[in-house]
């Protein structure tokens, strides 16, 4: 079944973190606008970007205290600086590091420490009172989570004491008025947070361009989500979880992948009209154009591993909600929902069954169909539909400069024969030609692509525990020339 009219247009994949700054790492700031603007120039209508959640351990976006809270990393200094709430003073002594890389392990407490300035600084707004209101829903738990986090020295609420760790509501509100200090500050940061995300979504979405968000299908264990609602999730009466998510064994590992996040307990979310998902995705709707979900086919079935297992062998499918979740999801926000299926892995009939019934665009990356010598779904002339979205690689790719580097030569062959690439044409700009002259509907391409950076731009290897998410490209390599480029191969494709 055809979506509803999707344009034929195209976009780039960069997460803010990767953005130039000052500060050790992309922010809201200046150079976000500076991006927009290059986006525009370019003739791109999409800027696509990963979760925008408070990061916790390892610093994965896919991994974060709360589904709804943003990152407070992002916030930009030069905001705090115009609101009188620090001084340029406290700016001088910003671990900056290398241009090219985040270093989170210095610029987490320079950047938190200098919030807890501004908050001291902060008296308070009637816009700040109007958002706590709006936001509480998600924010009050949020806030005393990350509270109870701070006292326990950032231990997983795991480990806190039994009034901690499954508070009544009667200790919540003890704890709401022993930790009123510190939660106001977590509320004070999303606060400017989201003050900053939404000027910015505004200032984009004028000139015409849309932000896909990204959502993964899990939560984290140690998050405000999992704490808060135990109840709908698959743990034990002490909060352990009973069973976890991952990925059987493939073709890429033996052993499969053990994410360890909790498993939903459909049947309570069900008996709840599926209330907390609702509220996720209108959340999420609020503070971005389009969604694409990570892990889709979970909705379908998902691996289900005992808690405590060393690797994701032993696990089984389980049926999950099905058409159940997105005839609730649709029912209470409208039908056509501007959702993006990540349909990538072992996908079955009933996954994509799934998907076409929802009419979700599914997910074409272009060097999945070069991985083997056999024709596959992912070459452009075997695309049956133009409801899906055309990427050159992913977060989760090398880049294709880097990729294309080590190629077996036979598949190396194959590109050049089906891309005629040329000796002194790009395999990078070959990609991204091929993406645009698709019959997708949405083209996209990661800044990487676009800029011809090698294996050094990468921005995650999955199932490497360390070193991922920290790549930035330097001010100044987004010039006019680069724009007009990439515009011309955009009008060229019919895409402007």
């Amino acid at each position: 079944m055809e979506h509803y009219n999707l344009p034929r247009i195209s976009g780039i994949l960069l997460h803010p973190t990767s953005l130039p700054s000052p500060y050790g790492i992309g922010d809201l700031g200046p150079e976000a606008y500076a991006f927009v603007d290059f986006l525009a120039k370019s003739g791109q209508h999409l800027w696509q970007i990963l979760p925008l959640t408070h990061t916790g351990y390892g610093d994965s976006p896919y991994q974060s205290f709360s589904a709804f809270a943003g990152q407070p990393l992002l916030i930009s200094p030069e905001h705090l600086l115009e609101m009188n709430l620090i001084t340029q003073a406290d700016l001088e002594n910003c671990p900056r590091g290398n241009e090219e890389q985040v270093d989170y392990g210095t610029i987490i407490p320079w950047k938190m420490a200098l919030l807890r300035k501004a908050y001291d600084n902060f008296s308070g707004s009637a816009e700040y009172d109007s958002f706590c209101q709006k936001q509480g829903y998600w924010l009050d738990d949020y806030a005393l989570f990350m509270a109870c986090k701070d006292s326990h020295g950032g231990a997983s609420w795991l480990s806190w004491e039994d009034e901690y760790r499954q508070p009544t509501e009667e200790k919540k509100r003890e704890l709401s008025q022993n930790l009123h200090h510190e939660a106001g500050f977590y509320r004070f940061v999303q606060f400017m947070y989201f003050t900053e995300w939404m000027a910015l979504k505004a200032y984009a979405n004028e000139k015409d361009i849309r932000i896909i968000g990204d959502i993964p299908i899990f939560v984290s264990m140690d998050s405000a989500d999992v704490w808060a609602n135990q109840h709908l999730f698959q743990l034990d009466t002490k909060g352990f979880p009973l069973k976890v998510a991952g990925v059987p064994p493939d073709y890429f590992s033996a052993t499969g992948q053990l994410w360890g996040n909790p498993l939903y307990d459909w049947d309570v979310h069900e008996s709840e009209g599926f209330q907390w998902w609702i509220s996720r995705i209108r959340n999420q709707l609020e503070v971005l154009d389009i969604l694409r979900i990570d892990h889709f086919r979970g909705f379908e079935a998902y691996w289900s591993i005992p808690y405590g297992e060393e690797t994701a062998i032993n696990g089984e499918w389980v049926k999950g909600p099905d058409r159940k979740l997105f005839a609730a999801i649709e029912n209470a926000l409208g039908e056509q929902l501007p959702i993006i299926a990540e349909d990538l892995g072992v996908i079955t009939p009933e996954v994509e069954a799934l998907r076409d019934a929802c009419r979700f665009p599914g997910m074409k990356v272009l060097q999945f169909a070069f991985e083997d010598l056999n024709e596959n779904a992912f070459l452009p002339h075997q695309f049956t539909t133009a409801n899906c979205v055309c990427y050159t690689g992913t977060h989760d790719n090398d880049t294709t400069v880097g990729w294309y580097e080590t190629l077996a030569i036979p598949s190396r062959e194959k590109v050049q024969r089906y891309m005629n690439l040329r000796m002194d044409y790009p395999v990078n700009l070959a990609f991204i030609r091929a993406a645009l002259g698709s019959i997708a509907a949405y083209a996209i391409f990661p800044l990487q692509d676009v800029l011809g950076i090698g294996k050094n731009g990468r921005m995650n290897t999955p199932g490497k525990a360390s070193g991922n998410w920290s790549w930035r490209f330097r001010k100044g390599v987004l010039n006019d020339t680069l724009a007009q480029e990439l515009k011309e191969l955009t009008h060229l494709y019919g895409r402007d």
